[in-house]
Formats: C-alpha cells, structure tokens, sequence
C-alpha cells in the first residue's frame, strides 16, 4: 500500500505539468492563428458579443468562435449540412454554381469547426489531467498515510508476569 501511495504521489506532479503543459501549448497555437472576433458587436450574435474584438487564445474562445462559424455556415447553406447540400448539388449534376459554392462554404466552416473544437476539447482534457494528478496526489497520501498506520508494531514481552503488575506493555 505505501509503494501504490509513494507511486501516486510521484505520478501526480507528472499529471499536473503535463495538463499545465498542454494548456500552454493550445494556447500558443491559437495565439499564433491570430484569430480574432470582429470587433463590431452587431456582426456577432447575441450569446457571442462579449467576445468582440477579442483574440481567440484558449479552448473556450475556440469553441465561441466555433459557433460564429456555425452561424455563418447555416447562413451561407440556408440551414444546411455540408453532407446535404453535397448530395443536392451531385444530384443536380454538378452544374449548379451556386449549390457549388455553397458547398464548398459549408466544407471550409466544417473544416475550421471542427479544428476549433478539438482546440477546445483538448483544453477540456488536460483540465481533466491535471484533476487526475491533484486526485493521485491525494490519494496516494491517503494511501500512505494509511499504510503507515497499519503497520506492524514490535510489541515486547516482558520476561515475567511479575512485570505486568501496574505496567502497561511497552509497544516500540
């Protein structure tokens, strides 16, 4: 039980700098798109206007932005999937420039979306890593703390019964 605890306790800090890590480095990637939102908040919709003008820089940006695509693309396909204004267009024969476009819309917003959204998943994941290390810490000190009060104790016998006259046995 102690060597479980001593390894969750060492396992920890591992788990906390990778999360920590992570972050940094999903941070740094949506610094370096330089993606903003349009500072004029009537281009953005309701729930989104608190981020105008903003940088996209964490996970929850990314997904905030993720929606504003969402917007746009529902726009530009009159509510449409990709997968149905594709098969509308094949349909048609190829020939419709303007399904065509739509189409092609519809696949650049999916595309950036779903970046965007593993952007924000992986922030959720390495939340999730550095609970995970902080939960083995404790644990593990549980664990050793635990180990250590259950282990064994030497308990001296005295050489007579004579000696248990008003005397405790001596535990070491």
């Amino acid at each position: 039980m102690a060597l479980v605890g001593a390894g969750m306790v060492a396992a920890g800090p591992v788990l906390v700098y990778e999360g920590v890590h992570g972050q940094g480095m999903i941070k740094n990637e949506l610094k370096a798109q330089e993606i903003a939102f349009p500072a004029d908040k009537a281009q953005l919709p309701e729930a989104l206007q608190k981020y105008a003008g903003q940088h996209v820089t964490t996970g929850s940006d990314a997904k905030a932005y993720a929606d504003l695509i969402a917007t746009h693309v529902a726009k530009a396909t009159g509510g449409k999937t990709y997968s149905e204004v594709s098969s509308e267009w094949i349909a048609g024969g190829r020939k419709d420039e303007q399904l065509g476009q739509a189409r092609q819309t519809a696949f650049m917003g999916e595309t950036l979306r779903g970046s965007l959204m593993s952007a924000y998943q992986a922030e959720q994941v390495t939340w999730l890593v550095i609970a995970l290390g902080a939960l083995f810490i404790a644990l593990g000190a549980v664990l050793g703390v635990t180990a250590f009060s259950l282990r064994t104790r030497k308990i001296v016998v005295p050489s007579s019964p004579e000696a248990l006259v008003g005397e405790h046995l001596p535990v070491s």
